[in-house]
């Protein structure tokens, strides 16, 4: 199987002071042809934000956005209602279908904020805004494959407008996940801590790596792993 690589020190960087942000794609002011998007998925930020800083409100249109909170708290608030401070290990799904605002910031005074924010084009456009979340459940705290979104909200997973799962993982030192890419689907699996082999390659924090051939894509952690896996047709 042919696997390609993203390293972290590739990413687009951005450092505005009160937000420090690392581009796997091209986004704002960093653009790069090669690095567009992979499938559907369109945005991958590693963003650091500062206490008491966060993104004022804004809007968006036909896109799914989420965040996945690594340190710290997020607060979100939306045009639709909602208004909710979310903790590590916790992910909000928004759609914005045709036409939301939104604000995210970091409620704490002392403690900084660390989060993925990630886009992913909807399959139709025009959708009705929408707004799902995923918290870990008792079992799935120590489970080393967790599906976390998924078009059908299968196992307690945040809805997505698109033929995407993502799945959540957190593998131990000296263990494999597996994962069958099927035919006319693409895998790209994004690296928060640790380590993994992939194939003849070593995968660290920051670092993507994904594959569109159809077969057998093994991970095996070398370190211990957390990471996202994105299945996308």
């Amino acid at each position: 199987m042919r696997i390609q690589l993203r390293r972290s020190a590739d990413r687009g960087h951005a450092d505005h002071g009160w937000l420090d942000s690392r581009h796997t794609f091209s986004f704002a002011d960093y653009y790069d042809e090669a690095q567009m998007g992979f499938r559907s998925l369109r945005v991958i930020n590693q963003d650091r934000v500062k206490p008491g800083r966060g993104f004022p409100t804004h809007p968006h249109r036909d896109m799914e956005i989420f965040s996945y909170v690594l340190e710290g708290a997020l607060e979100h608030r939306d045009s639709m209602g909602n208004g909710r401070v979310l903790e590590p290990g916790q992910i909000q799904l928004m759609s914005a279908g045709t036409g939301v605002t939104h604000s995210e910031f970091n409620p704490s005074r002392t403690v900084g904020l660390h989060f993925l924010q990630i886009w992913i084009e909807p399959k139709v456009r025009g959708l009705r805004p929408s707004y799902t979340e995923w918290h870990p459940r008792p079992e799935a705290e120590s489970s080393k494959d967790v599906i976390v979104i998924s078009p059908d909200g299968r196992e307690g997973s945040a809805v997505i407008h698109q033929d995407a799962i993502v799945r959540r993982l957190c593998v131990a030192p000296g263990e494999s996940v597996e994962h069958t890419v099927l035919p006319g689907r693409g895998v790209w699996v994004q690296m928060i801590s640790g380590a993994l082999r992939v194939g003849d390659a070593e995968i660290v924090a920051g670092d993507g790596a994904n594959a569109e051939q159809p077969g057998k894509f093994v991970l095996s952690a070398t370190q211990r792993v957390e990471a996202l896996l994105f299945d996308l047709a």
